[in-house]
């Protein structure tokens, strides 16, 4: 899981800010603390504006969020919901995605989804506990070659 991670954060078709947005908001519905930390420390550590983040909860309601990161956040809600919905992802999602990315940054974005699911599971059957995380340690582990 590691080294897809990595090759997430070094070459991501889809802009970083947009991956940090996905995972941010999985992390909050799958209730994970540590990854909710995790995402937004490294959201504002790469230049995101605080604001944003905090209203990432809200994106229905908040202008703060472009149209192809809207699409992006759906993605990431119904990934995280699969229970309310046993036929997956909604056909106007899937509309929304086709309109702002291509195939490459969709099947990123799906990808993501995926990946960041599984980081949740991992991190609350361990009981890692949110607060503790440095994104300084991230960027170092990261860092291109």
């Amino acid at each position: 899981m590691l080294a897809i991670e990595k090759l997430f954060h070094t070459a991501s078709p889809v802009p970083h800010a947009t991956m940090e947005l996905v995972k941010l908001r999985a992390s909050q519905i799958n209730g994970c603390g540590f990854c909710t930390d995790m995402h937004y420390k490294d959201a504002v550590h790469a230049g995101e504006d605080p604001e944003r983040l905090n209203l990432v909860t809200v994106w229905r309601e908040a202008p703060a969020f472009t149209d192809a990161e809207r699409a992006a956040l759906a993605l990431a809600e119904e990934s995280a919901r699969l229970a309310d919905n046993p036929h997956g992802v909604s056909d106007e999602t899937w509309e929304l995605l086709r309109k702002h990315y291509d195939d490459e940054q969709t099947a990123a974005l799906i990808a993501m989804c995926a990946q960041i699911n599984a980081w949740n599971r991992v991190n609350v059957i361990l009981r890692n506990p949110a607060g503790h995380y440095d994104p300084a340690t991230k960027a170092a582990r990261y860092k291109k070659d």
